[in-house]
Formats: structure tokens, sequence, C-alpha cells
């Protein structure tokens, strides 16, 4: 059998990352896809010199030209501004519009058979934007956000009760922003609720800190956003694609009804397999959380708007 191609439109530090994770998780041969000369190249070229070292074998090729993304399996968007301090994912809305609009153009022409993920920020409306563009069905067009949200939820619970990260099992559901919904009903350590081991003032705070995390990296980081953290997230997202893992994870999908909400994309958790998203599993939410993620999805639908 031949190996899978992996499409990365975007060769930035989140690009990069992605690139190196195909390479060591042997998930197919990687096309680093970059406007600017000499990037995608040159991060190529390292990466095949890293590749005896871990016995690696795949290709990967540094290029300018979208064509080279011919018969791609999976593409996975990056392309666009990151945030710089003082600003919010929805400031980058216009500016990454127009570069979403482009790349769309190019995975429809190029790589029509695709599973999309869009990782680009303010990534629902970017992700509903790329739907649109490529006229995919919406099962293969997703964002990457539930899943990096929800890692951080867990990361700061298993550092607050001083467990094994694999111990905790959470969701953060709705819009990848400041209204995000972890949902505290669902999230667990060792099958124990949560709210049985943290109290409830603390688990305020974690969260509040879950739904800052994103911004909290940015100001330390200064020049840039996270990006080891997103691009392993859109790395669980490809595994499950490509070996038919039917995960359930939270992603963002275009809404058919769900929740009661329409045509919006938004975070919910879904079975996640080789036919792209399989289902949208529908949970029964507390009055509270149901309630955050409509208003959630009314600020994810604002930026739609703008659009």
């Amino acid at each position: 059998m031949s190996r899978k191609k992996i499409a990365l439109i975007g060769a930035g530090q989140i690009g990069g990352t992605l690139a190196l994770l195909s390479g060591l998780r042997n998930l197919g041969d990687v096309v680093l896809y970059d406007v600017v000369e000499g990037m995608p190249q040159g991060k190529a070229l390292d990466l095949q010199h890293l590749a005896p070292v871990f016995g690696c074998d795949f290709a990967v090729k540094g290029t300018n030209d979208i064509r080279d993304i011919q018969g791609a399996d999976v593409c996975v968007v990056t392309s666009g501004i990151p945030r710089k301090p003082g600003m919010s994912r929805d400031d980058l809305v216009k500016t990454n519009a127009d570069i979403i609009r482009k790349v769309g153009e190019g995975i429809k022409t190029y790589a029509p058979q695709a599973f999309v993920i869009v990782i680009t920020n303010p990534l629902d409306a970017m992700a509903y934007l790329m739907q649109q563009v490529t006229g995919f069905p919406a099962e293969r067009v997703v964002g990457m956000a539930g899943v990096l949200d929800t890692a951080r939820y867990q990361a700061f619970l298993a550092e607050e009760l001083k467990v094994s990260v694999s111990s905790v099992s959470a969701f953060v559901l709705g819009g990848h922003g400041d209204d995000m919904v972890p949902v505290r009903s669902y999230t667990t350590c060792g099958g124990v609720p949560i709210d049985k081991l943290i109290s409830s003032e603390r688990l305020d705070a974690i969260e509040k800190r879950v739904r800052g995390a994103g911004g909290e990296v940015v100001a330390l980081l200064k020049t840039g956003s996270a990006f080891y953290s997103p691009a392993a997230s859109a790395i669980q997202m490809v595994e499950a694609y490509l070996f038919d893992q039917k995960k359930v994870l939270a992603a963002a999908v275009r809404c058919t009804g769900e929740y009661g909400l329409d045509k919006v994309y938004l975070g919910l958790p879904i079975i996640l397999g080789s036919k792209g998203v399989e289902k949208i599993l529908e949970i029964e939410l507390r009055d509270e959380e149901r309630k955050a993620l409509h208003e959630s999805a009314g600020r994810v639908q604002g930026l739609i708007d703008i659009l």
C-alpha cells in the first residue's frame, strides 16, 4: 500500500510541528506549503535530515506551489496571522478570512477528496467559511478546538489533583474563545465526578483559566501563539481519521439541529472515523451548561455574520 498524503497548509510554528509529529508517528508523506519563499523548503530539508535519527520512513516536501497538495488525503490548515498580546481571536476574522478563501479554493481544486482540519483563528468561523468555499460535505470539514481546550482543562485539573493526566476525562464544548464551555457534569478523575474532588469555587477559577489559556500563552511568548499543543491536538484528529479509530472527541462541526442549534459551526462531542464526522453525540447538559453553549453559539454566529 502507498503511504497516505498529508498536506499542511501553512509552514509556521504549528505547521512545522505538525510535519514533525506526522513523521514521528508514521502517518504518511508530508507536503508543507506556504507562501513565504524558502521557509517550507528549509523546514522540509531539516526534517529530511531528522528522519534517519529516528528511523522514520516518510517523504517531506516544502513548496510555495499549492498544486503540490494534489491528491492529499488530509489537509490541515494553519494559514493566517497568529494572535499577538492584547488581541482576541475575533480580531483576526477579516484578515484570516481572505486567506482561508484562497486556501479553500486551492483545496477544492487540488485535493477534492481530502478531510480538512482547520486551526486558523477565529477557528469556528474559519471552519464554517472553509466548508462554504470548498463545498465539501460538512462531515469532511472540521475545526480543531475542542481537543485542545479539553486538553488544557485536563492538564489544569491533573495539576490541581496531583494525578496523571490520563486519569482525567473531560469535555470542553462551544466556540474556541473566551466563552468556551467546560462541561463540569461530564468531567471525572478515575471515574469520580470532578465536583466531588474539587470545590465549586476552585473549579470556577480553573475553568476561567482554561478559557484564557491561549491568551496566557500569547502573553508569555509575546511574538506568537501556542503551537505545540494545537499541533498535537490536530494530529490526534488526523490519526482518528486515517486509522478509522471511531474516537469520541470534541471538535468544531456544523450543527444541524443538535442542541437546538442549526447551521453554525461549534465545538460538540463527535465520533471521528474514516468517514470524517460519523456522528454528533447529543449528551444531556445541565441547564447552565446548555445556556452557556447557546451563548457561545451566538458569539460564533456574530463572526459568521461578519463574513
